[in-house]
């Protein structure tokens, strides 16, 4: 088949309705892709440039222009065009996704917008690609609309939802690793703390200590500590610590400092009793594991090994029956 022939074919499956939901579809990805781009050649008014700036301050004018100075990174400089499309316009909604992006360890001034470029390619991508194999499917046979409808949506809808499960996996692998490792992260602390030395040089010991086994629990106490050698109150610094964790070990800890540091009780004692608490709490968790586990050996063991027994013992005189009904001999 030469190639005439094959767009022949092509042609002759775009003639059916299939065919033509697939050319709309087609299309309606070519005006996204047409409007994305006009988005983003559009250059920005720049009266409204200092309209803006003046209603968020001079601080912040003068953080912009900085920023527009010392940029120097390429594809930065390109994701700033589409920052009113990739970036949420809500300042609420930016705070959550900004903490969102820190949790799971993207810490980068430009992670909402990268992620939301991510999410965006992939979803147009697949689903470009899903609008070409309905295609090539209607060239080739009769497909129905449901079968149709599927083969565009499914890529586009994975390529959209792909980058948030990849998130929020990343986000709870952290978020485990940290629990894991704080209990050993306390009681060195409280090693420290006892040998004589500041809570800030016990955090940064820890923290150069910690980053071979908890390499996130490490980056966090690094935070801290040169947070605090900046000059930022430590109770800020803290609570920031909290809020970037999503801990409840972590909060529970930072609550348990700020207390002490504003009663004026001894660190060393409170870090005791919260080590040995953190330590107990761990135990439970693997004793609540260990609890679970004969019941998912259980269900497995019913699906794994119940139908096979149930055949071999239940087969033979249904095979029997069956030949008895048929009138031969077993």
């Amino acid at each position: 088949m030469d190639f005439a022939e094959i767009i022949l074919v092509v042609i002759q499956g775009l003639s059916n309705p299939l065919g033509m939901i697939a050319i709309a579809g087609v299309l309606g990805v070519v005006l996204v892709i047409l409007a994305f781009l006009i988005i983003a050649g559009r250059r920005p008014d720049p009266l409204e440039k200092l309209r803006e700036d003046a209603r968020k301050g001079p601080a912040r004018s003068s953080e912009s222009q900085a920023q527009l100075r010392s940029s120097t990174n390429v594809a930065a400089e390109k994701l700033e065009r589409y920052a009113t499309f990739l970036e949420p316009q809500d300042a609420e909604e930016m705070s959550s996704a900004r903490l969102k992006m820190m949790q799971a360890g993207y810490r980068s001034k430009n992670a909402v917008r990268t992620f939301h470029a991510i999410q965006f390619a992939l979803g147009m991508g697949l689903l470009v690609v899903g609008v070409l194999i309905a295609i090539i499917n209607s060239a080739t046979g009769e497909v129905t609309t449901t079968n149709m409808i599927l083969t565009v949506l499914v890529p586009g809808l994975v390529g959209y939802y792909g980058p948030k499960y990849w998130l929020e996996r990343r986000r709870q692998a952290r978020q485990e690793e940290i629990t894991d490792g704080f209990p050993d992260a306390l009681d060195m602390m409280l090693v420290c703390v006892e040998a004589g030395q500041s809570l800030d040089q016990s955090i940064l010991r820890v923290a150069q200590e910690t980053r071979a086994g908890y390499p996130a629990l490490a980056e966090e106490f690094e935070i801290v500590g040169q947070e605090v050698k900046a000059g930022k109150d430590r109770v800020t610094v803290l609570k920031d610590m909290s809020e970037r964790a999503g801990v409840a070990d972590v909060a529970s800890f930072v609550t348990v400092l700020v207390q002490s540091a504003s009663f004026g009780t001894s660190i060393a004692d409170a870090l005791r009793v919260y080590a040995g608490e953190m330590r107990d709490k761990r135990v439970m968790r693997a004793e609540e594991k260990a609890n679970v586990l004969p019941t998912k050996l259980t269900l497995g063991t019913m699906l794994l090994t119940v139908p096979p027994l149930m055949i071999i013992l239940i087969g033979p005189s249904v095979y029997g029956i069956y030949q008895t009904l048929n009138g031969t001999n077993f």
